[in-house]
């Protein structure tokens, strides 16, 4: 029986070694050199201060004097405080009238403009210009527009014969005014987000449920709102977040008021913080809104998680 040929085995001699180690460390420093600008600015900028105000909310600490350890002391006088409660209804509060309907209203304009008709980039390009002002300027419109002595919005109401509203200077009005505001300006990230979605709904579907006699409202409870879950599940976890950490618009229209109405839990940090100078109690309470928008995510990403498992 011939003997087997016995197998070539070729090894890297110490020296390449070595050079290839020296070429792969040099590789490494090299990009560390280029990356390191970039990670510096990350931690200096987030990781940094997300530390710092974590140990900040151990303390009382007014930015000036040097601060003492209270340890839990802050959380404890958030769960006594009234005014912190009322920031919370009123956060909670703005958040459920805010996101629900701008989801509603952005798919029903999406549905709308989802269709050939003239001018139909016109359209879109109008109700998504509100998006991209900024919410400072959008305050300060609103401010003159709805002003309970000057502003337009009166004197068209005083035209119609209805009687003057107080608007944002009215408590029972301001909140669901500045949810108003805040619809006018985000709706149209929606709108952008679910036209893209429409678009991407495979026309095979649609086509073999019109086949199958399907009206307009059967086509869009069982084809087209099935197909946008995944988007709508994102726009509300979006949208949540964006709502919970409102505070532009409230600082340049009302400042928290009248009474107290409009303070929402970033204006009530901000307000605890730099206003009445009491650095470690807003650093708790930013840190009590960290925890929530958390577990938000968290309780987001399990649902989606077994929404997933059963399609599976």
């Amino acid at each position: 029986m011939p003997r087997l040929p016995t197998p070539i085995t070729v090894s890297t001699p110490p020296d390449n070694r070595r050079a290839l180690r020296r070429r792969r460390t040099g590789e490494a420093a090299m990009a560390w050199t280029f990356v390191s600008p970039a990670v510096l600015i990350i931690l200096g900028l987030s990781v940094v201060p997300i530390l710092w105000s974590l140990l900040l909310s151990f303390r009382a600490d007014d930015l000036v004097t040097p601060s003492r350890w209270v340890g839990l002391d802050n959380y404890r006088a958030l769960a006594q405080d009234p005014h912190f409660s009322q920031a919370l209804r009123n956060t909670v509060l703005y958040t459920a009238l805010y996101v629900p309907a701008s989801m509603v209203v952005g798919l029903l304009l999406a549905l709308a403009l989802n269709r050939r008709i003239r001018f139909v980039g016109l359209y879109r390009t109008l109700y998504f210009v509100p998006f991209v002002v900024s919410a400072t300027a959008q305050g300060v419109l609103f401010s003159f527009i709805l002003d309970p002595e000057f502003g337009a919005a009166n004197a068209v109401l005083h035209h119609l014969g209805i009687p003057s509203q107080g608007f944002l200077d009215d408590p029972s009005q301001a909140l669901p005014v500045l949810v108003a505001i805040s619809l006018w300006s985000g709706t149209g990230f929606c709108l952008v987000i679910y036209l893209a979605a429409l678009q991407d709904v495979p026309a095979s579907l649609t086509e073999a449920a019109r086949l199958d006699g399907a009206g307009r409202l059967q086509l869009l409870r069982h084809v087209t709102l099935p197909a946008l879950r995944p988007v709508t599940a994102f726009l509300l976890l979006w949208q949540t977040i964006q709502a919970l950490q409102a505070f532009d618009l409230v600082y340049v229209t009302t400042k928290g008021g009248p009474l107290g109405a409009t303070t929402v839990i970033v204006y009530f940090i901000w307000e605890q913080a730099f206003k009445n100078a009491t650095a470690g109690y807003g650093a708790a309470s930013a840190y009590v809104l960290a925890v929530a928008l958390g577990l938000i995510g968290l309780v987001f990403q399990l649902v989606r998680r077994r929404q997933r498992g059963a399609a599976v």
